[in-house]
C-alpha cells in the first residue's frame, strides 16, 4: 500500500525541521562542548567568552524545533511517536535531563559570584551538552536500524544500545562540536579576535575529520545491523551523501586555506549536515520503522495531515521570520548588553581619528532621544483620533 501524498509531504516537513535543529541546536550544544574542553579558568577565558556572546542571545530560540519536531511526530504519525516513546524512554529522557541542566547551568553561571559556583555551573551546561546530542543520536540509531517494535514490551535497552546507536550518538557529538567551531570561526573573524578565528579553525578541522571517520565507521556497521537503509544510502540516497561529503571537504578547504567567506563557510557547513538527514529520510522510505511500520500505516488520518500543512504555514508565516529577525540581531552583535573589547577599541581609533566626534556624539544622542519623544507622542495622538472617529 502506497502512502498517500499528504503523509509524504508532512513527512517531508517533518525532516526539513529535524534538519534544523540538527543544524542550529546542534550549534549551541557544540559550544557547550567547546567550553567543556576549553581548559582551565585563565586559559579557557577567551574561548568561553566568545561562546556566550555567540549563543547567549539565541540558545533557548533553538528548542521551538525540538518542540515542532515532537508535536508532528505525535499528531501525524501517532503509532510511530507511541512506540518511540515507550521503547526509547530511557534515552529521550537523559536527553530532557541534559537540555533542562543546560540551561540551568547556563543561566546560573552568569549570574554566580564565587568563583566555585561559576565553575559547577559551566560544568553542568558543558557536560549536558555533551549528554544531549549523544543520546539523541542513539535515538535515531534505534530508529534507523529498526530496533523499535511498533509494541514495545520487555527490555527497553535492546533498542538503544546496539552497536550502530552507540555510533550514531558519537556521530551526533561529533557533528555537533564541528558545526560550531565553524560558526566560531567565522564569530571571532567577525569581532576582530584573529587568535580565536585561529583557534577554532583547528578544532573545526579536527572535528571535521572525526565526523568523517565516525560517519563511514556507522555506514560500515549499517551494511550489517541495517542493510535494506544501508543498500538506499548507497543506491537513490547516494547523491545526498556524496553531496554531504563534497560539503565537508569544502569545508576543511576553506579552513585549511584561510578563506574564511562568511556565507561560503556557513551553507558548506549547513549542506554537510543537512544532507546527511535528507538522506536518512530517503534511506528510509517508505517505512517510518525499516521493514515494520511503513508511512501508509502509521500515518493519521488524512484530515490531520492536512491541518499539519495550516500549521505549518502558520510557522512559515510568524516562526520564520522571527527567527530570521532574531539571528540577523544576532550577528550584527544588536543583543548583546555591553560592547565588546573589539568595539571598544574599533571606538577609541575613531574618536582620535575624527578630534569632534567625541562632542558632536552626546549632541546626536540627545537629538535622537527628543525625536523618539516627539514620534511617540504624535503616534499616540493618531491613535487617539482613529479611536474617537470610531466611536462618533
Amino acid at each position: 500500500m502506497s502512502p498517500a501524498p499528504e503523509a509524504i509531504a508532512v513527512a517531508a516537513i517533518l525532516f526539513v525541521v529535524i534538519a534544523a535543529y540538527a543544524l542550529f541546536g546542534g550549534a549551541d550544544f557544540g559550544g557547550g562542548m567547546w567550553d567543556l574542553l576549553a581548559g582551565r579558568t585563565e586559559r579557557g577565558a577567551a574561548p568561553r567568552e566568545l561562546i556566550d556572546e555567540a549563543i547567549t542571545p539565541v540558545w533557548e530560540a533553538n528548542h521551538v524545533w525540538l518542540i515542532f519536531i515532537l508535536v508532528l511526530l505525535w499528531t501525524a504519525f501517532p503509532p510511530a511517536f507511541a512506540a518511540i516513546m515507550t521503547a526509547l524512554f530511557v534515552p529521550l529522557s537523559l536527553s530532557l535531563l541534559g537540555i533542562v541542566l543546560r540551561g540551568v547551568g547556563f543561566a546560573f553561571r552568569h549570574t554566580a559570584q564565587r568563583l566555585r559556583m561559576q565553575r559547577l555551573t559551566g560544568a553542568t551546561f558543558a557536560a549536558a551538552s555533551l549528554i544531549t546530542p549523544f543520546f539523541m543520536g542513539t535515538v535515531v540509531g534505534a530508529i534507523v536500524t529498526g530496533q523499535v517494535p511498533v509494541h514495545p514490551a520487555g527490555n527497553v535497552l535492546a533498542a538503544w544500545t546496539s552497536p550502530t546507536a552507540i555510533l550514531t550518538g558519537f556521530l551526533f557529538v561529533a557533528a555537533c562540536a564541528y558545526v560550531s567551531a565553524v560558526f566560531l570561526v567565522l564569530e571571532a573573524r567577525e569581532r576582530g579576535y584573529q587568535d580565536l578565528a585561529r583557534y577554532f579553525s583547528r578544532r573545526a578541522a579536527a572535528a571535521g575529520v572525526l565526523s568523517g571517520a565516525l560517519a563511514g565507521g556507522t555506514l560500515a556497521e549499517l551494511s550489517v545491523s541495517a542493510p535494506r537503509v544501508f543498500d538506499r544510502l548507497t543506491g537513490i540516497a547516494l547523491p545526498l551523501v556524496a553531496i554531504s561529503v563534497a560539503a565537508g571537504i569544502a569545508v576543511l578547504g576553506m579552513l585549511w586555506l584561510r578563506w574564511y567567506h562568511p556565507l561560503g563557510l556557513r551553507a558548506a557547513a549547513a549542506i554537510a549536515v543537512t544532507a546527511v538527514v535528507f538522506g536518512w529520510g530517503l534511506a528510509q522510505y517508505p517505512y517510518l520503522f525499516p521493514t515494520s511500520l511503513s508511512l501508509a500505516a502509521g500515518s493519521a488520518p488524512t484530515a490531520s495531515l492536512v491541518a499539519e500543512f495550516v500549521v505549518a504555514g502558520l510557522a512559515v508565516l510568524l516562526v520564520a521570520p522571527a527567527f530570521a529577525v532574531l539571528y540577523v540581531l544576532q550577528q550584527r552583535r544588536l543583543l548583546t548588553a555591553a560592547e565588546t573589547d573589539a568595539d571598544l577599541r574599533q571606538a577609541a581609533q575613531l574618536e582620535h581619528a575624527v578630534p569632534g566626534r567625541a562632542a558632536a556624539a552626546p549632541a546626536a544622542a540627545g537629538i535622537s532621544k527628543t525625536t523618539a519623544v516627539v514620534l511617540a507622542l504624535l503616534a499616540i495622538r493618531a491613535i487617539r483620533d482613529v479611536f474617537s472617529s470610531r466611536r462618533r
